[in-house]
């Protein structure tokens, strides 16, 4: 199974296993960051220029008028790097049995284009809405599709299904990752950050998936598109924490949101499944594990929205002041240690959902425990601090 695949490909190569490119990764993530973080400074200005400002609102948390379209820069950054990915050595083996990586980027184009035109004039929600089915249909009809379910009843048996079925999961999948991000994107470097963590724990299984395999080019498209998403998530964050300088906008949340998708999709759909055992239900369930896992707070903090407008009467793509970054800035927590105890909660997720794939899973419930508990104590403090100064 892939438990003890990154010890073993570690300590058998020194950090590069057989047919696993990890220097060539690293390069890609770098190459994303650096032209990320360039290619921003430039957008800053012409988001001035242009207009498209985020003039605060009520619900903003935010006091100054901020540029957006801080996502044509994220964009820019996975597309030179994957652009770059297809030169070197090894990688470039990764684009000839596979489109995956050309679907991802023009259905991000497609959802970033969207994604400017709310930034700069607003779109109503079935626009946008239309606008997200179209960029996920596009990634089904260039072949990226979740064409295996693994159901652990009955035995547990794997599913293969359909081009409809197919199509209709990995479209449903996608908008619930590009909306979630989406409605997190809240606080200054909350969206990247989270990005960030999700794009890098994904690139782990996927390098751990890799050495399984044995260096099959057809799992490289996964880890490519993680690690291209890690670094332009990286290379935005400068000027996005707090206090940002610029914001993403819809065109960077939505953007990495159906990036995620992509490479989740693609990274659950290359593992056999029935090549498992009964006893290894974690590791045939992994891949699925970590989606949760990373889209956990996002998606929580959806469907607590979805939940409380439409039981106000009230559209569930009404805004609100109500997410999960405002009760926590509610209770006493300052606007930078909100999106650090944000990025503990989903690294702390992420991470143990990968860990209990690639190493010792006994160290794992040990290292995860420990995890939950800081991050709940961390969460809690400013609340029972306030709690006792009104004894």
């Amino acid at each position: 199974m892939i438990a003890h695949s990154a010890t073993s490909l570690l300590a058998q190569t020194g950090g590069r296993g057989a047919g696993v490119p990890i220097r060539e990764l690293l390069l890609v993530m770098l190459t994303a960051a650096v032209v990320t973080f360039f290619a921003t400074g430039g957008i800053r200005l012409a988001a001035l220029r242009f207009g498209a400002v985020a003039v605060p609102r009520e619900r903003d948390v935010h006091v100054t008028p901020t540029p957006r379209l801080g996502g044509i820069g994220i964009y820019l950054g996975l597309l030179v790097a994957l652009l770059f990915a297809q030169q070197l050595p090894a990688l470039t083996r990764g684009f000839e049995f596979t489109k995956e990586v050309p679907a991802a980027l023009v259905a991000g184009l497609v959802i970033m284009l969207v994604g400017v035109v709310d930034d700069r004039w607003g779109l109503d929600a079935l626009t946008k809405f239309v606008g997200q089915v179209t960029a996920s249909g596009v990634l089904v009809l260039m072949g990226v599709s979740w064409y295996l379910l693994f159901v652990p009843w009955g035995g547990g048996q794997t599913i293969i299904l359909d081009q409809l079925q197919a199509g209709l999961v990995t479209v449903m999948i996608t908008l619930v990752m590009v909306n979630a991000m989406n409605f997190v994107d809240g606080l200054d470097g909350l969206a990247a950050g989270l990005g960030l963590i999700a794009a890098v724990a994904i690139c782990i299984f996927s390098i751990g998936l890799l050495h399984e395999q044995g260096g099959d080019v057809s799992a490289y498209p996964p880890a490519m598109i993680a690690a291209a998403l890690a670094g332009a998530c990286l290379g935005f964050l400068p000027h996005n924490f707090q206090p940002a300088r610029i914001f993403m906008g819809d065109s960077g949340s939505m953007v990495i949101g159906l990036m995620l998708a992509t490479v989740s999709t693609s990274a659950s759909g290359r593992i056999s499944l029935n090549a498992y055992g009964t006893r290894d239900l974690l590791g045939l369930l992994t891949p699925l594990l970590i989606v949760g896992a990373v889209m956990f707070i996002p998606m929580l903090d959806l469907l607590l929205a979805v939940v409380r407008r439409t039981r106000a009467g009230r559209s569930p793509f009404s805004p609100d002041k109500m997410h999960l970054h405002h009760r926590l800035l509610q209770i006493g927590h300052s606007h930078r240690r909100v999106v650090l105890l944000i990025y503990l909660w989903v690294g702390v997720l992420a991470f143990g959902a990968v860990g209990a794939a690639l190493i010792d899973r006994r160290l794992v419930v040990l290292v995860f425990a420990g995890g939950l508990v800081f991050a709940l104590v961390a969460t809690v403090v400013p609340s029972l601090s306030e709690e006792r100064r009104h004894r």
